[in-house]
C-alpha cells in the first residue's frame, strides 16, 4: 500500500551522534600559524592542507590517487568505491590545491607512486587515514580538534557567508540529499558554482 508520508520521513536526516571535535572559524589563523610551524613530515603537513582546502574525509584525502585528478578540467574526480555514501565525488580543483598536487608531485608523481600521499616507509601504500589527526594532537590541539572537525570548520565559515547558498556547501560536503527529488535534479553536484565557492575557501585559508 502506498504512503505519503513515506518520503517526508526519509526527507529528514538521523541525528549526528558522534561528537567531531572542531575549532570554531576565528580560530582558523592560530591552526594555520601552528601548522606551518609544526614539525612533522613535510606529506603530513601537505595532507592536512589539502584535507582542509578540499573538505574532504580524512580516509578520502589520504587515498586520493594521481588518476583521480583531472588537470585539464581542474577537477579531483573520486570514483563511488572510495567514497562514503558510494556515490562519486567531484571536487573543483583551487589554486591553492593545484600548488598542493605540484609539491607533491616532486616526491610521489612521475610513476614513483599511484597516490598523491604515498607513505614515506613504503610507496606502494597511501598514508594512513589516521595520519593528520595524529599530526593534529601533536601539533597541542588534542581534545580541542580531530581531522574529520575540518570538515565541520569549512561548513560552519560557508554557510555563514550570505553569498553561498546552503545546497553548495552540501554538495561540497559530500552530503546526500535525502530529499530524493531534489538530489534527482543535484546531481550535476553544481560543480561550476562550486569552483567559485571553493576558492574563497582556499583564498580565505591563505588569509587567515
Amino acid at each position: 500500500q502506498f504512503n505519503p508520508l513515506t518520503d517526508i520521513k526519509e526527507a529528514f536526516q538521523k541525528p549526528q551522534t558522534e561528537n567531531m571535535k572542531t575549532l570554531p572559524p576565528e580560530m582558523l589563523p592560530e591552526f594555520m600559524h601552528t601548522l606551518s610551524r609544526a614539525r612533522i613530515h613535510f606529506t603530513t603537513r601537505c595532507l592536512i592542507e589539502w584535507q582542509l582546502h578540499t573538505m574532504a574525509r580524512p580516509s578520502e584525502a589520504a587515498g586520493a590517487r594521481w588518476d583521480e585528478i583531472e588537470w585539464d578540467e581542474k577537477l579531483w574526480r573520486i570514483p563511488a568505491e572510495r567514497m562514503k555514501r558510494k556515490r562519486e565525488h567531484v571536487v573543483p580543483l583551487t589554486t591553492q590545491m593545484l600548488t598542493i598536487l605540484e609539491e607533491m608531485k616532486a616526491i610521489n608523481g612521475h610513476g614513483r607512486s599511484e597516490f598523491i600521499f604515498a607513505s614515506y616507509k613504503d610507496v606502494t601504500r597511501h598514508c594512513c587515514s589516521e595520519t593528520a589527526n595524529m599530526a593534529i594532537k601533536r601539533m597541542g590541539f588534542k581534545g580541542v580538534l580531530v581531522s574529520h572537525g575540518l570538515r565541520a570548520l569549512a561548513s560552519t565559515t560557508l554557510n555563514e557567508q550570505p553569498q553561498f547558498n546552503g545546497d553548495l556547501v552540501e554538495a561540497a560536503l559530500a552530503h546526500v540529499d535525502k530529499n530524493k527529488v531534489r538530489a534527482a535534479y543535484n546531481r550535476s553536484q553544481y560543480v561550476e558554482q562550486r569552483r567559485e565557492m571553493m576558492q574563497w575557501w582556499s583564498d580565505h585559508i591563505d588569509q587567515a
